[in-house]
């Protein structure tokens, strides 16, 4: 089950990437609910993710 959530928590960061602040609130919400290893591949998805989206940068502050 844990890995529904890491997949369903990417889905609803795809579908919300058009607004930073709910990015970050969901971003946020995701880190209370993923386990530690699974931040850590959701940090490498965001890097990626985000590549292209300077206005979601300022929510990967939210990771470290």
């Amino acid at each position: 089950m844990a890995r529904a959530m890491f997949e369903y928590t990417k889905t609803i960061l795809k579908k919300v990437s058009f607004n930073s602040d709910l990015f970050c609130k969901e971003l946020e919400k995701a880190l209370n609910r993923l386990l530690p290893y699974e931040i850590d591949e959701l940090t490498i998805w965001l890097k990626q993710f985000t590549s292209n989206k300077p206005e979601l940068y300022s929510c990967l502050a939210l990771i470290k």
